[in-house]
């Protein structure tokens, strides 16, 4: 079956294993497959998902009146209204299951892509950038696409599938969890031509208990390689070695020294925005990304690019026109203050990482400030984590300002602030609107801050605050002038 055979609305019932609640004209043709009313397209065909707090069910007349060719639902008395409407334009096909059936139609899709090859990435950090780094790399000579912000979970990962068009020349998914069992669907759904690791690291370490687990968890991915496929892992995490023993094809890299591709060295340049590294003591790449962490994920493209046959030259390019992941260390100046925004998780390595980097990016500010909000899913090991962080600090990266968000973040706040008098730290139990102000009212031109927590912290909430006071500041200008 080609990938325009597949779009058959009679293909996609045979795929699901559906029955006609109302049947498709034949003229009908489904151009793809959308979940969100807000973004549909003309033709595409509406998987109504339902969740904890929602039910697409109930705007199947807002996809019907978008465009939607071809509506795919599992309660079929929220379409008996559609019932006549729109005959012959807008199919509707009752299924078992909605999230079932989009699993299942990705499943099937996946195996029409011949000519696609399908890259998936998984890791305890990076994952995101990574993607981000590999796009950036084959995108320069090939035709593709890849995952769209973090679509790395049971619904993101069969969208990104099903938006492959005909002629493209790679895929990149990625692919999370945050429980046991979670890479294993995504993994057999894929059935990628390489895989690829970049770290195994404490984030979500409650639900799984031990990194030897995350470790198992995240090999999962190889298991489901292609024939011939290849594992591309990080050569840095000892919980790895026995699991990978059994893969085919596999390229390690890291700093270890073993790694198939080593990083040798790593510089920061332009003022630290970015970084200019080296790999096995040769080969030299500039990206104009910050920290020592990101040279390890553009290693892991570098590996990729290799793979899929592009030269040096083409690489180097790919990589020089990388750009950051939101809220990935993404540099901002706000009222005078320059605001590094790593909010959008935490992790102890990620946060060591997020720390590391910070320094070469704000040389020259009045005052380092740090805004450090709670790891969260660590479970026993939190309390361990945090001090970590705190005792990080003290060995000689300790900010000017440290203010510390959550409950569990009290605790890098109390050892820093008892071992080191010259810092000014400030505590907050929550984040809420007031106190998002209050922190962004203790910044002043010529700082520079670090944000950085996990996701259910909401840091940029910070940022929201501070664009908010400039917005009110030019109102009053603004005012002042008409007085005047």
């Amino acid at each position: 079956m080609s990938k325009k055979d597949f779009w058959n609305p009679q293909q996609l019932r045979t795929v699901t294993g559906g029955s006609w609640i109302i049947r498709p004209g034949s003229g009908v043709e489904v151009t793809g497959i959308s979940t969100d009313t807000r973004t549909i397209e003309q033709g595409q065909a509406f998987v109504a998902l339902r969740g904890e707090r929602f039910d697409a069910h109930a705007f199947l007349h807002v996809a019907a009146d978008a465009g939607a060719s071809l509506l795919i639902v599992d309660d079929p008395r929220s379409a008996e209204r559609l019932t006549g409407a729109r005959e012959g334009q807008v199919g509707v096909l009752r299924v078992r299951d909605t999230l079932e059936a989009l699993v299942r139609l990705a499943t099937a899709y996946r195996q029409t892509l011949d000519s696609t090859r399908v890259i998936a990435v998984t890791g305890s950090n990076g994952k995101t950038t990574t993607v981000r780094l590999i796009e950036a790399v084959l995108g320069g000579r090939m035709r593709g696409r890849a995952s769209m912000r973090s679509y790395n979970n049971i619904i993101g990962v069969p969208l990104t599938i099903l938006s492959a068009r005909p002629g493209d020349q790679f895929l990149v998914c990625e692919v999370g969890m945050n429980a046991p069992g979670e890479i294993e669907p995504l993994a057999r759904m894929l059935q990628p031509d390489i895989g690829v690791l970049t770290s195994i690291g404490r984030a979500h370490i409650e639900n799984l208990g031990s990194k030897e687990a995350i470790a198992r968890e995240k090999a999962t991915l190889f298991a489901y390689l292609r024939s011939g496929g290849v594992a591309i892992a990080t050569a840095d995490a000892p919980e790895l070695g026995e699991l990978l023993k059994p893969v085919a094809n596999v390229i390690t890299f890291g700093v270890s020294d073993h790694a198939d591709l080593r990083l040798t060295r790593v510089e920061s340049i332009e003022g630290g925005r970015g970084i200019r590294f080296q790999i096995n003591a040769r080969t030299e790449y500039d990206l104009p990304l910050a920290g020592r962490h990101n040279a390890l994920n553009a290693i892991g493209a570098v590996a990729v690019g290799r793979r899929l046959g592009l030269d040096e030259d083409a690489i180097r390019a790919g990589l020089l026109g990388a750009r950051s992941a939101d809220m990935r260390l993404q540099m901002a100046e706000v009222r005078g203050v320059r605001v590094v925004n790593d909010a959008y998780n935490a992790s102890p390595e990620s946060v060591r990482a997020a720390i590391d980097a910070f320094g070469p990016m704000v040389a020259g500010a009045e005052r380092r400030v740090m805004v450090l909000g709670d790891m969260l899913e660590l479970g026993e090991h939190a309390e361990r984590a945090h001090l970590e962080i705190a005792d990080l600090l003290l060995s000689g990266e300790v900010p000017d300002v440290l203010i510390t968000v959550g409950e569990h973040a009290l605790l890098i706040a109390d050892r820093v602030s008892q071992k080191d008098s010259s810092v000014e730290v400030a505590m907050y139990s929550q984040l809420d609107a007031g106190s998002a102000r209050s922190i962004a009212g203790r910044l002043r031109p010529g700082d520079a801050v670090l944000l950085k927590g996990s996701r259910r912290m909401a840091l940029e909430r910070i940022v929201e605050a501070l664009e908010r006071s400039e917005e009110d500041e030019a109102d009053q200008s603004s005012s002042i002038h008409r007085v005047a």
